[in-house]
């Protein structure tokens, strides 16, 4: 009868035991030395070995010819547990077995001493899920076992286990397998039984595991299961995911706006039957590493997932600010969130990735993040698309070269007697003619750099231009933002500063936005009448 992977591999000596070396360690040295505890705790994520330990722990005690703290397994005691024809050593999964009658049955079986071997061991899985009446049976038990008796008490949520029990036991805390020894494991184990697999696909497996030995075999089963080479594309069919390739292209069309390559990405994982929540947590994994990559100091590559290249996450950090992809890691994990009780799963992922290619200012965490993302394009390139070519108007002067148009016969006769049409006289939001920018203004931005905040002075490159009247430099803000920011009393005292210095007298800074500027008429008598008090050294106070 074929037996999985897991069962097949599971380790049957303290030094098969992967990732937990300052476990076994220990427990080795405690058997060696005779200085066994009454009560274990072990605690972690699921598949690190927790249950595995405790078998080995409770044929290690039991063993007749223990060899450095690890059972022989071939005496008559460690056969026998193996086999489980040793009644004396108990797993009991406390999941089906939580209430006060189980706990009081392990209660009274434990006053007799064992048939067999030297110590009756209890391995409780799951313990967590006992009742509060039944940790409290335990108590008493727990604390003052008789000395033929060890209890080993294992849990994946060590927060539901109360604390009075905490205090009885020692407690041992399973670490996640890094993905460099589930990978070397998974090929001595794949090259024992004849299948073919290629070191990508034991690095994939193992980032996919999420450091659990156990997910990372059972993977390996049900791929190497359908024949031939066990790679990384085969892993992606058999497991439901991306390939790294292909989420990193998602990514870029997401980080270029490509709107529709990204959805169409979305709507090829759907029809090959792939779990969107899955595609979507990928892709919350690279945005992880471009974070890394985008805000680290020093080398980070040993830190980054083994399914992308170092050089790939680089160039697809271009153009990326930390704040944008932190934005985009919000809005995959509300994505996700929502996902699972979604009625249609692909209309939310495709809605994630709509809400990713249109990101907007509401989306960052604050105006700093907005700053950095549009300096970040400033830094890479920001693409410009040319205006529209505008077709001639009606308004626009005939051609001199073109006969004129024929007379309408229709037209009634022309009557000498009524008044001449006249022009219609222009009304007074008719939008002033355009006026030349100040040809200094980017040699004022570029002393303005260290003297104003870095918000202030990005928006004003950005969504800003001035144009001086006089000893009045009017700066026209394209947004309520910029005209904000350029119009606080400390960056505008800086500018009116840098300004008279590069006009060699002093400067006037008036701060508006463009629009409240075109609606605003030219008044040219008060103007005269400005200029004449100035020229009588006469005080005028103007009201805004």
């Amino acid at each position: 009868m074929y037996q999985a992977l897991y069962r097949k591999w599971r380790p049957l000596r303290f030094a098969d035991v992967i990732g937990q070396k300052h476990i076994t360690d220990t427990l080795r040295s405690q058997l060696a030395s005779g200085r066994l505890s009454h009560a274990y705790l072990f605690t972690g994520t699921r598949g690190t070995g927790k249950t595995t330990c405790a078998k080995i722990l409770a044929r290690a005690v039991n063993c007749e010819h223990p060899a450095n703290g690890d059972p022989c397994n071939e005496c008559a005691s460690c056969r026998g547990i193996l086999d489980g024809s040793v009644l004396d050593v108990l797993e009991i999964d406390a999941a089906s077995n939580n209430g006060v009658d189980n706990i009081r049955d392990i209660r009274d079986e434990s006053r007799y001493t064992p048939a067999v071997v030297k110590k009756r061991v209890y391995i409780i899985d799951e313990v967590h899920m006992l009742s509060q009446g039944a940790f409290n049976a335990l108590l008493k038990t727990l604390e003052e076992p008789p000395p033929h008796v060890l209890f080993i008490l294992a849990t994946t949520e060590i927060h539901k286990v109360p604390a009075t029990i905490l205090s009885r036991c020692q407690r041992f805390d399973f670490r996640r397998i890094t993905p460099e020894d589930i990978a070397q494991r998974l090929l001595y184990i794949a090259a024992e039984e004849g299948i073919t697999l290629t070191e990508g696909g034991a690095k994939l497996i193992a980032r996919l595991s999420d450091g659990a030995m156990r997910d990372a075999l059972s993977m390996l089963d049900r791929t190497a299961s359908g024949g031939g080479t066990v790679d990384e594309s085969t892993i992606t069919q058999s497991v439901g995911i991306l390939g790294g390739e292909r989420t990193a292209q998602l990514m870029d069309s997401i980080r270029r706006g490509a709107l529709e390559a990204a959805v169409e990405i979305i709507g090829e994982c759907y029809v090959s039957g792939r779990d969107l929540a899955a595609v979507l947590d990928q892709l919350l994994g690279l945005i992880r590493d471009m974070l890394l990559v985008k805000t680290a100091r020093d080398d980070v590559s040993a830190m980054l997932s083994p399914a992308y290249e170092v050089k790939t996450v680089r160039t697809l950090c271009d153009g990326c600010a930390a704040s944008t992809l932190i934005a985009y890691s919000r809005i995959i994990q509300e994505s996700l969130s929502r996902m699972k009780s979604a009625a249609n799963r692909r209309v939310e992922a495709e809605l994630c990735v709509i809400r990713l290619c249109t990101l907007g200012a509401d989306d960052y965490d604050s105006l700093g993040g907005r700053v950095e993302a549009l300096e970040e394009k400033l830094k890479h390139g920001v693409p410009m698309v040319a205006a529209p070519a505008t077709a001639p108007t009606a308004q626009s002067e005939p051609d001199d070269d073109r006969p004129p148009p024929p007379e309408d016969r229709d037209a009634p006769p022309w009557d000498e007697d009524a008044p001449a049409p006249q022009a219609a006289k222009p009304t007074k939001k008719t939008a002033p003619a355009q006026v030349e920018e100040w040809p200094l203004w980017p040699k004022l931005l570029s002393a303005l750099t260290g003297k104003i905040g870095n918000a202030a002075h990005v928006n004003l490159k950005l969504s800003a231009r001035a144009i001086l009247d006089g000893t009045t430099l009017r700066i026209l803000a394209d947004d309520a933002v910029t005209a904000m920011l350029a119009g606080a009393p400390p960056t505008k005292e800086a500018i009116a500063r840098e300004a008279s210095a590069l006009l060699g007298q002093p400067c006037v800074v008036k701060v508006k936005e463009a629009a409240e500027e075109q609606e605003t008429p030219q008044n040219d008598a008060l103007d005269a009448v400005l200029r004449n008090a100035k020229e009588r050294n006469i005080e005028i106070t103007e009201l805004k």
